[in-house]
């Protein structure tokens, strides 16, 4: 699998997603949020005094953009940015990625090295999003998926270098936490997973994308592997009209604070096996 470059000229990709025929993403320091035709045609908006990084959209289209260093949580209708939840008295560290489920709830990381905690943000009710601490002691929760029976999240789990699961339960809380992958080549950060069961990851400092699938008592097995030579792996996303298209971020380093005013991260593109998982 050789990637095909798609789209460059901006300064820090992260948290990819497939809409409605657009690969979306951040660009947590140039305070955007782009979206790339697969032609390579590339729009904008801008987010000035925010840092986005997960994004996820709800079933009614609203697209909701974490604010890293605000720790906040947007929401985009296509018109008006507006603020759908603060999470800055609940979260000890910055946030970073985020998935949503089939009901619209957001689960988001909050990136402490040690003592990282998820946070569950659920749909507007009465008014008022609730947001609850739904999983602690994680080290840097980053990249998170959602299997497609919707039963099971996937973190990432940078600084401790595994995959990490938890059943969810029919009210939105995670328990029954367990490793689905250890002693990983690099930090992991974000993630994907395909229908047959594999995770897509981006491997930061080993500079390669892996395909890791669940052999069992932390053990697994990397399927596949995409080397991206000198470059660092951010995040990746599959999508494309038969959902085998896997859109991969990278940059030149894996520390943001070191790009600050560069243009050097790029989304590249390349076809593989099997497709995208479809919440069922």
């Amino acid at each position: 699998m050789t990637p095909t470059p798609l789209a460059n000229g901006f300064c820090f990709g992260e948290g990819p997603r497939w809409f409605e025929g657009l690969v979306w993403f951040s660009d947590m320091l140039g305070e955007a949020v782009h979206t790339v035709t697969l032609g390579g045609e590339m729009s904008t908006l801008d987010l000035a005094g925010h840092s986005p990084s997960g994004l996820g959209f709800r079933q009614d289209g609203t697209l909701l953009i974490v604010s890293t260093q605000c720790r906040q949580v947007l929401g985009y209708d296509g018109e008006t940015v507006t603020t759908v939840a603060d999470l800055s008295e609940l979260v000890p560290a910055d946030l970073g990625d985020m998935v949503i489920d089939r009901h619209g709830c957001a689960y988001v990381g909050s990136q402490a090295r040690t003592g990282g905690v998820i946070v569950r943000v659920d749909p507007d009710r009465d008014g008022a999003e609730r947001a609850t601490v739904v999983a602690d002691d994680l080290d840097f929760p980053n990249g998170m998926a959602i299997t497609p029976d919707d039963v099971t999240l996937i973190v990432a789990e940078s600084t401790g270098r595994r995959l990490t699961a938890f059943t969810i339960a029919a009210d939105g809380s995670l328990s029954d936490r367990r490793v689905f992958a250890d002693r990983l080549d690099g930090p992991p950060d974000g993630i994907c997973l395909d229908d047959g069961g594999g995770v897509w990851a981006a491997m930061t400092l080993a500079h390669q994308f892996e395909r890791i699938t669940e052999s069992g008592s932390g053990a697994c097995t990397v399927t596949d592997r995409i080397d991206v030579g000198d470059r660092t792996a951010i995040a990746c996303t599959l999508g494309g009209p038969e959902g085998r298209t896997l859109f991969l971020l990278s940059s030149t380093d894996a520390y943001p604070q070191r790009l600050v005013g560069t243009k050097l991260s790029r989304l590249d593109a390349t076809i593989v096996d099997v497709p995208a998982a479809v919440l069922r």
